[in-house]
């Protein structure tokens, strides 16, 4: 089971150099690849692998070249990177098993919800009332669709995933609390991937948006009534609380928190486990972390902090003392 060099090169271009009848059997990093396997280089950082590896064949871009032919074959690409995950997705349907059935007979679809005929439903999959998925679209085991909420065509549901449980609203009563129902639903667009065990809330009163293009790891809270924009990308245990719009071609580091009612910009890449806790209404790059040091230090730097506010008083009491 493989593609031949020729093959690849005709169904994603690339600069061939090398046999096209040679017959690639896997695809590995350049590290880790055999003889039988193909590999890429898209970072110079890694540029030393290249002349050790045991690849068949290595795809590069054009300033790489000349190192690539002289190790062996080569496929000559401006994005290596972008070759490569296209080529994983032709690996992928060239191998793939045949889906018997649409519609696993496990999953639980209401007679009023819209399932388009392209969809796949997987194991154990609950689909309620009004609620309608795209053309093409696919739900892997154990996804809940709420009642009303829409996914779009080509979208990717991974295990675990809830879209439409209640957003967490409740109003404060004699010590207690009062639910607030949550009257919205949550609309996702077209080409959207979320990871396993994601929660996308439904809003209140408008629905939670998802816009076309997300892409969403593992482990993600999505609040009542966000809005994330086109594009965006979103990495394992973020937390993003109800209102908050994430504009379009953001990114979004690993276990991040973006707290309530704020708004960021298009192009705004926030890095891992930061705490974002205003607006940000300019692109760029934004990190928010207190470095990690010994428990001691940690200790006295943390107890410092504390006396920032005080200092910065007493500076400015300074400052208009010297201005007399």
């Amino acid at each position: 089971m493989g593609l031949s060099l020729g093959s690849i090169v005709d169904a994603l271009g690339g600069e061939l150099h090398g046999d096209r009848a040679l017959l690639i059997e896997g695809l590995a990093t350049l590290e880790k690849a055999g003889p039988g396997d193909l590999s890429f280089l898209s970072n110079v950082r890694y540029q030393n692998q290249l002349a050790p590896s045991k690849a068949a064949c290595v795809i590069v871009n054009p300033q790489m070249q000349a190192g690539a032919v002289q190790r062996g074959s080569c496929i000559v690409a401006d994005e290596p990177y972008l070759y490569f995950a296209r080529l994983t997705q032709l690996w992928k349907k060239s191998t793939e098993q045949p889906v018997l059935a649409r519609q696993h007979p496990s999953a639980v679809i209401d007679p009023q919800a819209y399932v388009h005929p392209s969809a796949r439903i997987g194991a154990l999959c609950v689909i309620e009332r009004g609620a309608r998925i795209g053309a093409d679209t696919e739900l892997k085991s154990r996804v809940t669709v709420g009642e009303g909420c829409v996914v779009g065509q080509r979208c990717l549901l991974h295990p675990g995933v809830v879209i439409g449980a209640d957003g967490f609203g409740f109003a404060p009563h004699a010590g207690g609390w009062e639910k607030i129902e949550q009257l919205g639903a949550v609309r996702i667009g077209d080409d959207v991937e979320i990871g396993a065990n994601t929660c996308i809330d439904r809003g209140a009163l408008q629905d939670t948006v998802i816009e076309d293009g997300v892409k969403l790891d593992n482990l993600i809270q999505i609040g009542h009534n966000v809005r994330v924009g086109k594009n965006t990308a979103m990495a394992g245990c973020v937390g993003v609380a109800g209102s908050a719009t994430i504009g379009a071609n953001c990114t979004i580091g690993g276990g991040a928190v973006v707290l309530g009612h704020l708004v960021l910009a298009d192009g705004v890449n926030i890095s891992a486990a930061s705490v974002v806790t205003r607006s940000i209404r300019k692109a760029g790059h934004y990190t928010g972390i207190f470095p990690i040091d010994d428990n001691a230090a940690w200790e006295k730097n943390a107890a410092s902090l504390k006396q920032l506010h005080g200092l910065r008083d007493r500076i400015r009491a300074l400052e208009e003392n010297t201005k007399k």
